[in-house]
């Protein structure tokens, strides 16, 4: 996945740009994004403070390695498996 050029805080801040009044069309603008890409970011980040966007990333990465993990898990399961059903 493609990695933002904007951080956290920065999404944050155009989205309180946004909730102070200001028209949405006039803060893309500014900021260079689509309506599209506001609207994700406000379905994934509004209502939360800065400490709360860093918590879901560091849940979203630790979330990440665990299914990595479990699925290196299943595999040597499945490989211990068909290795243990062959007739020798």
């Amino acid at each position: 996945m493609r990695k933002s050029r904007f951080s956290e805080e920065q999404i944050i801040s155009i989205l309180r740009e946004q909730e102070s009044g200001q028209a949405t069309k006039d803060v893309c603008r500014r900021h260079g994004i689509s309506a599209a890409t506001f609207y994700k970011w406000k379905a994934k980040f509004g209502g939360m403070d800065v400490s709360d966007a860093k918590r879901l990333k560091a849940l979203e990465d630790e979330n990440a390695k665990l299914k990595k993990l479990l699925a290196e898990t299943m595999l040597d399961v499945a490989i211990l498996k068909d290795v243990n059903s062959r007739k020798w």
